[in-house]
């Protein structure tokens, strides 16, 4: 497709915010990629988007939005245990995790109905209920925006961490992940550490499966987070802080019953939902936007909402999780 203008982000993002594109493309090939940057990489300012997941736009972006649409799905190779699978960077994220489990691919089952697409799932090194997708990705395929060379990241390369990988802080949108390829196995190894999830596969009789563990973790996050569609939000806001364990054993002390995850022998992460919540938010309108009443981590938008009003409820958030608990939230989405 041509490259386009003046063209409103609405539909493009998922917290529902009314901002413009001075230029926007939907890249379809890697060429047309190329092509383009040939032309403008020089006087433009970029942004790669992918679902629009995890962006929060707060004024009109005066540069060129690049829109992943690049598709396919192709076995590399395959034995008894393994298979080797690259993905196209803007195939639907939930669509590819459903594909793989009806080949019988396991590995991505805890990845279930995360929005986005496969090409942002690296960026953000998304994880849920005890899997992060960079455990799962072999190598990341890329083109650098400053120059038009495809690169190709081995998964160490990437330096995956929580919520983080090369492709954000610096050097964020600087490349335009083209595909993804995964290792995953055919033999299922089923992570149900999480209570919740436990919880839940104990109603059923019989085995778990990959896939009855896919559709309890869909049960789950419907329960938790709204669709986008009726309740414009982009999932979970803020991240879960890091601190070090004698932190948290002081924290606990003045707050009983806050949860913490372990990270390693160091350190622990805090809830950011349950500190939210203490705090009173869960549920309070902001003028048109709001904190979700069924999860205090989303940040909803009832109608109309532009987005500096989110992001002035978000800092008012931080504001009081700062002055009662001493810790700064830090967002997830990108905010523009």
């Amino acid at each position: 497709m041509a490259l386009q203008e003046n063209i409103s982000l609405k539909p493009y993002n998922t917290l529902g915010v009314d901002a413009r594109a001075r230029f926007f493309l939907p890249v379809a090939t890697r060429e047309a990629l190329v092509d383009t940057l040939g032309e403008t990489r020089s006087t433009q300012r970029l942004l790669v988007l992918g679902g629009g997941s995890n962006v929060l736009f707060t004024r009109d972006f005066d540069g060129l939005v690049l829109k992943n649409q690049l598709q396919g799905r192709d076995v590399l190779e395959e034995d008894r245990q393994h298979v080797r699978i690259r993905a196209g960077g803007g195939e639907d994220w939930h669509g590819f995790v459903c594909w793989c489990l009806q080949q019988g691919y396991c590995g991505l089952e805890n990845l279930s109905l995360i929005p986005g697409t496969v090409g942002a799932a690296p960026v953000q090194n998304i994880g849920a209920y005890g899997v992060e997708v960079g455990s799962r990705i072999e190598a990341v395929e890329a083109v650098d925006l400053t120059n038009g060379e495809a690169l190709c990241f081995k998964a160490e390369d990437c330096h995956f961490a929580y919520r983080h990988s090369i492709f954000k802080g610096r050097c964020r949108n600087r490349y335009f992940i083209t595909a993804v390829t995964f290792r995953l196995s055919k033999i299922p190894h089923l992570v149900t550490s999480y209570a919740d999830v436990r919880q839940a596969l104990a109603k059923r009789s019989g085995g778990v499966t990959p896939q009855d563990l896919s559709d309890t973790i869909c049960e789950i996050r419907r329960c938790k987070l709204p669709d986008p569609h009726d309740f414009p939000n982009a999932g979970s806001f803020f991240k879960n802080p890091t601190v070090s364990r004698r932190r948290y054993q002081d924290l606990a002390a003045h707050f009983p019953g806050l949860p913490a995850f372990p990270v390693d022998t160091q350190t622990v992460k805090i809830a950011a939902g349950w500190m939210i919540e203490h705090c009173g938010w869960k549920g309070r309108r902001w003028g048109p936007c709001g904190i979700y009443d069924k999860q205090a981590l989303v940040l909803v938008n009832y109608g109309g909402a532009t987005g500096r009003d989110i992001l002035a409820l978000a800092e008012a958030v931080q504001d009081d999780i700062e002055a009662v608990f001493g810790i700064r939230l830090q967002p997830e989405p990108l905010i523009l």
